[in-house]
């Protein structure tokens, strides 16, 4: 058995959720078992990213064996003579990488998870962000965001879904610029948002704090502070990810646990993250090397006594691909989801969610199965917007465009 062909999707997801755009893959072997990936986060435009996965599978993939993935992993982890960790080639090789693995679970009829060391959960607890209830664009939905009494009704009303962690982060903005000092403003509004939802939510679920790395190291100290008599599960990316010594800092001021790792790659950098004092991964496997380097990420993190919480911001395949990874790890502790209907509709037959949780596919390989004549109705634009982008506006301690804008 040899991989043989690829074909390539981009898709615009019609609310956005899940990013701008998502990069989709299939593989086929020479005997005709069809495999399916998904890339996360490329930086360049869609129709580049396509071009970029079809480039790498010619090079250093087709008519190779698909039980040899390392041997392909150190080919693409090495291409260009760069042999160091590259968010954008991991994108393009974790979402090659993913299909492989639905190809061998496939060709040996078991789900890829008993290829991973077996099933070692029974069933996995996940998470969701607090998304508005209507995901129409430009619906005049409450501001879940940044109201904090919006933001606790509907954390409330996921909890009656059966969900018992639920994530927010009302500090943004995200500049380009880097960290910065948060605003009183904002410092007040986080605050009161998590305020609010321990209100509304009791013990019934775990708080998680997000943010995307807009925080000096003093500030994301001070939001700390402010945040613990709350109890939150996890304080996420409180510094820029390429400032892995201020996250160590701020990991040695709080008592909440800090997490990172969604614009992190491969087990080096997890590594890394782990000497920082990280106590909770956030691979995202779409990204971070594919379904056997995040494996490899999650052992890892079973010698620091740390846990792994995959990130989803994406669409299903990822999602499936976690899932494998996660039933065969001792070091899982919670799996982000999203669930919209165009998630459920480019797949045969959607993931399944039971009050919160995910019971173990039962199906070969990934367990799903692609609609491709809804991805295929929902192309992309040459040129469009990227999967996610930052602001593009440099920000000052007093932000007060984000005053203005939310007052």
């Amino acid at each position: 058995m040899k991989l043989k062909d690829i074909k390539t999707w981009v898709t615009v997801p019609p609310t956005g959720i899940g990013g701008s755009f998502w990069v989709l893959t299939k593989l086929t072997t020479d005997n005709g078992i069809e495999g399916i990936g998904e890339c996360y986060g490329i930086p360049v435009s869609g129709d580049i990213s396509c071009a970029m996965v079809e480039d790498t599978f010619q090079r250093f993939i087709a008519g190779e064996d698909p039980h040899n993935i390392e041997t392909m992993f150190r080919r693409v982890y090495s291409a260009g003579f760069t042999q160091r960790p590259d968010v954008s080639m991991m994108g393009v090789f974790s979402g090659i990488e993913i299909a492989i693995w639905d190809i061998l679970g496939k060709a040996h009829d078991v789900p890829v998870y008993q290829l991973l060391g077996g099933k070692f959960h029974d069933r996995l607890r996940t998470y969701t962000y607090l998304y508005p209830k209507d995901l129409t664009p430009g619906a005049d939905a409450p501001d879940v965001y940044h109201d904090g009494d919006a933001a606790a009704e509907r954390a409330l009303e996921y909890v009656e879904m059966g969900f018992t962690a639920i994530k927010q982060d009302p500090a943004g903005p995200y500049s380009f610029q880097g960290g910065r000092e948060l605003s009183l403003h904002e410092l007040s509004r986080s605050e009161y948002n998590v305020k609010r939802i321990r209100e509304a939510v009791g013990d019934k679920a775990d708080i998680l704090f997000g943010t995307h790395g807009q925080m000096t190291t003093s500030s994301a100290i001070r939001l700390a502070k402010r945040l613990e008599p709350y109890d939150p599960l996890w304080f996420e990316e409180p510094c820029p990810p390429d400032q892995m010594a201020a996250i160590s800092k701020v990991a040695e001021a709080t008592s909440i646990p800090v997490a990172t790792g969604e614009r992190l790659t491969t087990k080096v950098e997890f590594h890394e993250a782990l000497k920082a004092g990280v106590s909770i991964l956030q691979p995202d496997i779409g990204r971070s090397g594919g379904i056997w380097e995040t494996k490899k990420i999650a052992i890892i993190a079973e010698l620091f006594n740390a846990q792994v919480a995959p990130h989803i911001y994406c669409g299903p395949i990822a999602h499936a691909a976690a899932v494998q990874v996660a039933f065969s790890s001792p070091s899982f502790l919670i799996l982000e989801t999203i669930q919209t209907d165009f998630h459920d509709n480019i797949l045969q037959k959607p993931l399944i969610w039971e009050a919160g949780y995910m019971p173990a596919p039962d199906k070969p390989g990934l367990g799903i199965e692609l609609n491709e004549k809804v991805i295929e109705a929902h192309p992309y634009s040459s040129g469009g917007r990227l999967h996610l982008e930052m602001c593009q506006t440099v920000l000052d301690s007093n932000n007060q465009k984000t005053i203005d804008e939310i007052s």
